[in-house]
């Protein structure tokens, strides 16, 4: 299994290291909180809208899809939820707060920078292989992170799941951010005795 495969497939846990850090550093600090909220309310956001178009594929631990999605945010950037997943966990680093909290800003950016290249590396030559010429074509016109201001014209005329379908399809990282906050709450219990 090659490095990118590894970070795909364990996606979800690889980030645990990052958090034990995160949470050891925390800090009450009212200063950040509101932006903190801010950044994770608009991270879910994007992540809400794109996972309401790609569904549950978004939750696979193998690289590949059945079909391209070019829908929704797809049609602005290429991966909008690890642009949603970056903007969350900027959110966390605020609220946690921290005596250094730009070094560890710096710390979580690079961590799913490196993380997110690798697998962005893997699953384009993935959809390349796929769906050959479509991709291509689609990887010209739509950024791999930074959105488009327009969003492009594609033939997917796939509509989105509903709030509730993509709320079951979601949970799992919502439930993520509740335990967050549950252990930073009692991480800022801890350091008050």
């Amino acid at each position: 299994m090659n490095i990118g495969n590894f970070f795909f497939k364990y996606r979800s846990y690889t980030p645990i290291p990052l958090a034990a850090v995160i949470l050891y550093n925390a800090q009450h600090a009212d200063a950040y909180v509101s932006l903190g909220l801010a950044c994770i309310i608009f991270g879910e956001s994007i992540r809400f809208w794109a996972v309401s178009y790609a569904g549950s594929i978004t939750r696979t631990t193998k690289v590949g899809a059945s079909t391209l999605c070019t829908a929704g945010p797809f049609a602005h950037t290429r991966n909008p939820l690890y642009i949603g997943n970056m903007l969350m966990y900027t959110g966390i680093v605020l609220i946690a707060g921290a005596s250094n909290i730009l070094a560890i800003l710096m710390l979580t950016w690079l961590f799913f920078i490196i993380q997110y290249y690798l697998i962005i590396n893997l699953e384009e030559q993935t959809l390349t292989r796929i769906f050959g010429a479509t991709y291509l074509d689609y990887s010209k016109n739509v950024p791999r992170i930074f959105p488009r201001l327009f969003r492009w014209e594609s033939y997917d005329i796939r509509q989105p799941m509903t709030i509730l379908e993509t709320m079951r399809t979601e949970k799992r990282t919502l439930q993520n951010v509740v335990i967050f906050f549950i252990f930073i709450y009692m991480r800022y219990q801890l350091l008050e005795q």
